[in-house]
């Protein structure tokens, strides 16, 4: 249920970040602002004392902006974002003006638009947020020409190369007029190179996690990568949250669970209201509805941002309806999602959608098993998740929706339990039950279905399901479906 895209918002921006000693004199890494930087990465944003050197370093305005960027995208505060977005094109000006026979003017450029870029997503600027994105493929895409050997490059031009490979098909027309030109696997190949670095290789590796988990597919072998990666770094909260909505979005809640309780709780670190929500997401998922509950109070008590409003109203719906809790108390929280945040991410949509529709015509009973089902299931708790539904079959569900999403939930259960073959047909079902009112059960399951005749290495098959998903023109997660599928397509 979680929004994978806006968590792929709070993460990318962070990753892009450089830390090389530069020759030039206008990029030069201080040893001060190299212990900024370890910091930076550790997403400890207390002012420091360094980073008071002299503004002629390029470096140090980097990092500066790097340091407003990890406030923004950690907040979502609206007032602070309205106070320093201007401070954007104050840096710009100075670092065009810096030596542009050095690579790293093109690289820091770049970087402090892809800050801005993440940062105006966050807060609904997408126009504004493109241009950035343009700007910077394009200084990336010079400097690759001007310095091929320059390991930094590679690594946010190879983020941007897997996620124009990533845009659906219908799209890929803008990003040629805009002269924007890359696929998944020469991105893949490009972090690859940038892991080669020995200053950089640990930011290229999560990177390329980043975009298995987020764009392609995550694997048994990736979830041990990030294991050892979090285990080798105790001390990094960025680390740690980054492993838990990796973890926790591929359906092993139980581990996200882990990580977050090991996390590093200095007062020096960044706030993160959002792991509260995290939390209250593995709870509800556990079925543990008053812990739940907590947790997302506890989000909605702290955090300052208009995303993840109405998703949490949502959610508290769902720990008070679950528990069979009276109507009036939980249809409230539905209200408050009618009337909070905006929608932005995913999950917010979604939230408002379901709202809408609860609060008109109420729902039907299974609904109930269902969404314990679905929640079970999302979280990895595949023993629960079949206990709910295994009393049902398709004839019990009156409504072709409920049909096709206990299809739908059944078949990603076997698949999560690695029974793809017993998942083959309750995810053809699904599809064939969706598609004439274009439900999103069958955009997920087609992708579903992709990916295990992938697995099966029937690329055919593959290629066919990929195409399906693609297909479906109405439903709530059409992005990040797409995205999927289109990147897998590519990887074909």
């Amino acid at each position: 249920m979680r929004s994978s895209r806006s968590r792929f918002f709070i993460i990318v921006p962070v990753l892009l970040v450089y830390g090389l000693t530069v020759q030039a004199q206008d990029f030069v890494w201080t040893p001060g602002l190299q212990r900024a930087y370890i910091d930076l990465q550790k997403l400890v944003i207390q002012p420091a004392p360094q980073l008071q050197e002299s503004t002629n370093n390029g470096v140090r305005i980097f990092l500066d902006d790097y340091a407003d960027m990890l406030r923004l995208v950690t907040s979502d505060d609206d007032r602070l974002f309205a106070a320093i977005s201007d401070r954007e094109n104050d840096r710009l000006d100075v670092l065009k003006k810096m030596d542009d026979t050095s690579p790293w003017q093109r690289v820091l450029l770049a970087e402090v638009q892809l800050h801005w870029a993440f940062v105006k997503l966050k807060f609904g600027k997408e126009m504004s947020a493109s241009w950035d994105v343009i700007r910077a493929y394009k200084l990336l895409a010079e400097n690759q020409k001007r310095f091929p050997a320059f390991l930094p490059t590679y690594k946010s031009l190879g983020t941007l190369h897997v996620m124009i490979g990533s845009v659906p098909e219908n799209y890929g027309w803008v990003a040629n007029l805009l002269g924007l030109h890359g696929n998944v696997r020469q991105g893949q190949l490009e972090l690859q190179r940038a892991q080669q670095d020995p200053t950089f290789g640990l930011e290229a590796r999560l990177i390329d996690l980043m975009v298995r988990a987020y764009v392609l597919k995550f694997t048994e072998a990736d979830s041990q990568t990030l294991q050892q990666l979090i285990s080798d770094h105790p001390d990094n909260l960025l680390m740690h949250f980054f492993g838990a909505t990796i973890e926790q979005k591929n359906g092993h809640s139980q581990q996200a669970l882990a990580y977050l309780a090991g996390r590093p709780t200095s007062k020096n670190y960044a706030a993160l209201p959002i792991i509260e929500n995290i939390l209250g997401d593995i709870y509800l998922q556990k079925g543990n509805y008053a812990l739940a509950a907590v947790h997302f109070q506890q989000f909605l008590n702290t955090y300052k941002g208009q995303n993840f409003l109405k998703d949490s109203y949502y959610k508290l719906f769902l720990c008070h309806w679950l528990a069979n809790e009276s109507d009036i108390k939980s249809r409230s929280f539905l209200q408050n999602v009618t009337q909070v945040g905006r929608t932005t991410v995913e999950s917010d949509k979604a939230a408002q959608k379901f709202a809408e529709a609860y609060l008109q015509k109420g729902t039907s009973p299974n609904q109930k098993v269902l969404m314990r089902a679905r929640l079970a299931s999302d979280g990895g708790f595949t023993d629960s998740a079949l206990a709910y539904l295994r009393p049902y079959n398709e004839i019990k569900f009156p409504l072709t929706t409920e049909k096709a999403e206990y299809m739908y939930r059944m078949g990603r259960i076997f698949q999560r339990r690695n029974d793809i073959d017993s998942a083959i047909p309750y995810l053809s079902r699904a599809l064939v039950l969706s598609e004439p009112d274009q439900l999103s059960f069958g955009a997920t399951a087609a992708l579903q279905l992709g990916y295990i005749y992938q697995q099966k290495n029937d690329r055919p098959h593959a290629r066919l399901f990929f195409k399906k998903a693609l297909s479906f023109k109405r439903h709530e997660y059409k992005n990040s479906i797409d995205n999927k599928a289109k990147a897998a397509l590519s990887s074909l």
